[in-house]
């Protein structure tokens, strides 16, 4: 069995698995064993492609987190670079007496040729060198690292309110937040690396100006005082071969530093550096203009390098004309053909001239317009897809398609959100901008256009997209106006979705039903029911918040009861008795403590006596008394909000259903069930008690 599982580890151990441990026994090696000319000349040229290659993959990266494995190749390329100098200086001070040519070609080339074999001229060049990379890039980006890793991790917490706001509202499916949940953490993971990684790099370029100084004022020792040189032919041997090797050195580590600033200064968009500076660059062709008739006016100076100036003048006005021409064609409206006028013989009015109400509408004023043309970019009609495609999985039937159309009668920046033709909802939005809204834990203020969220009326922003980060960091949860409108719809269609359903999504649900219970729905309808009273029953439990997924339970409780009473309310209040674990865990979730408010017992009959004598009209509730016991639940239930547990009022069967449309208008938070609609594994606790006289609550 050992041999078997040795076998196995061996066989799995591929290729790419012996990277890594290559590479650092590779690195030990150039530290502690000698290394021939050759082989130090394939390092260093494999050294310099390294880095070209890094930095070339900062260029092309879409976002910063396809490259995030970024912080460790940077250590392991600093790493191979300081064991690279140590396998030279070994070399250089060992064999630079014999000439320039003692540390290989690629050394000499760059002592000789790159700077003339002029010693002075290398530590010029190579001083020049070290500044730039260590004042200027690697200075800027360790702050940049430092910076953006704070932020980040300031702005995780707003990342994962908006993320949870977009899953509420259906735009995000499980999968998708969980993917985006994944990238906000590989995002701080990043930064923060990266604000490690950064201090490798400084530390690379201290450490090159230091094995320079070393090596110089070490060579010089060694070829003075162990081979006999002059100390001018040291100074010149040692110095050429040691300002060569820290030129091979530091290109690299150059290269490095700007492939580090590169990706930390990136702005996190679908597209690659190239595109990104084109665009925000050359997309404006004014700027174009002005620069070419500054440089052209300036060549027309006599004494100015006229013809170079004048070339790069008319360069620019042959660029921006090009843009200019673009940008007219692409903003010429198409040509539309006008119709064919009809005449009033041609054309006879019809029943087709007879449009009926959409079930579901969205009208948009005409600056929204880019927000629904998919052509245009617009997300929105995804969004509406994602939020049917969540409600039809919660509620358990197929929510009508949304009809989007522009209208001009409303104000360019306004929709507005019908059903069956009537309007329910209406908000303004700004398709430019994006809304911070507050969830009641901010750290700040912020600079924008104030406003209520239209959804669920919590104190919001408009806020430009420049200051999403800032804003997540303060604590708001930022989304775009498509987002702001899909939400409001998913609202609308929770509150009304026993309105969205009708006869022939009834018929549906009846059909699907059938085909894995025919005798089920062969005696229910019309056989025990007819359509209109199931119809009726289905509409009530989806207008008390009760999703219908469970149609064999609802059908079979129909049945059952059907051939004592055929009313459509008496009938609800069966079904919810059957889908009391249901409702008890949409309450509840899966504790096993309920907390309740109750009403006093005395209270409780005076209604029923009420109930029983007025039969249809209802409870008899005197106005002052209505007024204390509406203030009495709407404190308890603040109470039960503010602890962060759902607030019930547990009452008598026969009082459920009035006081439930009494309280979905007067206190909606608060939910109203009768003793049986209570699961049998759930302790009651009474936190409440509402009196008769007072109709105070009195804490139990």
């Amino acid at each position: 069995m050992e041999r078997l599982n040795s076998g196995g580890l061996f066989k799995d151990m591929t290729l790419n698995g012996l990277g890594a441990p290559v590479l650092v026994i590779l690195m030990l090696c150039m530290m502690i064993l000698p290394i021939p000319t050759f082989g130090l000349d394939l390092l260093f040229t494999f050294n310099i492609v390294l880095s070209l290659i890094v930095l070339l993959v900062t260029i092309y990266a879409a976002r910063p987190l396809e490259f995030s494995s970024f912080p460790t190749v940077l250590l392991v390329a600093t790493m191979m670079r300081l064991s690279l100098n140590i396998a030279s200086t070994r070399v250089v001070l060992l064999e630079g007496h014999t000439g320039a040519a003692a540390a290989g070609e690629v050394i000499e080339s760059f002592g000789e040729f790159v700077i003339g074999g002029n010693y002075a001229v290398g530590l010029v060049v190579f001083a020049i060198l070290v500044i730039i990379n260590f004042v200027v890039v690697t200075k800027g980006a360790g702050r940049v690292s430092e910076v953006s890793a704070r932020f980040i991790l300031d702005a995780m917490p707003g990342k994962q309110m908006a993320i949870d706001a977009d899953l509420n509202a259906g735009i995000l499916d499980q999968e998708q937040a969980s993917k985006r949940r994944q990238e906000v953490a590989q995002e701080a993971d990043f930064y923060g690396s990266m604000d490690g990684a950064s201090k490798f790099v400084r530390g690379d370029a201290i450490a090159g100006l230091l094995i320079l100084f070393i090596n110089v004022i070490g060579g010089f020792a060694i070829g003075v005082g162990q081979h006999g040189l002059s100390a001018g032919q040291a100074a010149t041997n040692y110095t050429l071969l040691t300002i060569g090797d820290g030129l091979v050195a530091q290109i690299p580590s150059l290269l490095l530093s700007m492939a580090t600033a590169v990706i930390v200064t990136r702005v996190s968009k679908e597209e690659d550096m190239g595109e990104q500076i084109a665009m925000q660059i050359f997309g404006d062709s004014r700027a174009l203009l002005i620069s070419a008739s500054v440089i052209g006016l300036l060549g027309l100076i006599p004494g100015m390098p006229n013809v170079v100036f004048l070339l790069l003048a008319a360069c620019l006005f042959g660029i921006a004309y090009a843009m200019h021409q673009r940008a007219q064609q692409d903003d010429k409206p198409k040509e539309v053909v006008p119709a064919k006028s009809l005449t009033a013989e041609e054309k006879e009015l019809s029943w087709d001239d007879v449009q009926p109400a959409d079930v579901l509408g969205l009208e948009v004023g005409y600056r929204l317009i880019t927000l629904v043309d998919v052509k245009q970019g617009g997300k929105l009609p995804d969004r509406i897809k994602g939020v049917r495609r969540k409600l039809t999985e919660e509620l358990g039937f197929l929510v009508h398609a949304v009809h989007i159309r522009d209208n001009l009668d409303l104000p360019p920046e306004s929709y507005r959100i019908t059903l069956l033709g009537v309007p329910e909802g209406e908000a303004q939005v700004f398709p430019d901008k994006e809304l911070a809204i507050n969830p009641g834990t901010v750290f700040g203020t912020l600079q924008g256009k104030r406003v209520k969220d239209p959804a669920y009326g919590m104190e919001a922003v408009w806020i430009d997209p420049a200051q999403r980060d800032h804003a997540q960091t303060l604590g708001y949860t930022v989304v775009d106006a498509s987002t702001v409108i899909a939400t409001h719809l998913s609202k609308i269609l929770q509150e009304n979705a026993g309105d969205l359903l009708g006869h022939e999504e009834v018929q549906q649900l009846l059909d699907s039903l059938g085909r894995t219970a025919p005798k089920l729905v062969e005696g229910l309808v019309p056989k025990l029911l007819p359509m209109p009273t199931v119809v009726k029953v289905l509409q009530n439990l989806l207008s008390e918040g009760i999703p219908i997924r469970d149609m064999r339970t609802i059908a079979e409780t129909l049945a059952e009861n059907a051939t004592d009473n055929a009313d459509a309310d008496q009938l609800t209040s069966k079904v919810r008795v059957a889908l009391r674990r249901l409702i008890t865990r949409q309450v509840n979730g899966s504790g096993d403590e309920l907390s309740v408010i109750t009403l006093d017992p005395e209270l409780e009959q005076i209604w029923l006596k009420s109930l029983n004598t007025n039969g249809e009209a209802g409870l008899g509730m005197e106005p002052g008394l209505a007024e204390r016991f509406y203030r009495s639940l709407a404190e308890s239930t603040q109470r039960q909000e503010m602890s962060g547990e759902a607030a019930v009022l547990l009452v008598n069967p026969q009082l459920r259903p009035w006081l439930a449309r009494l309280m979905k208008n007067t206190v909606p938070a608060l939910k109203v069930l009768a003793y049986n609609e209570i699961s049998d594994n759930k302790q009651l606790k009474v936190i409440a008690n509402i009196g008769n006289e007072s109709a105070a609550a009195t804490p139990a």
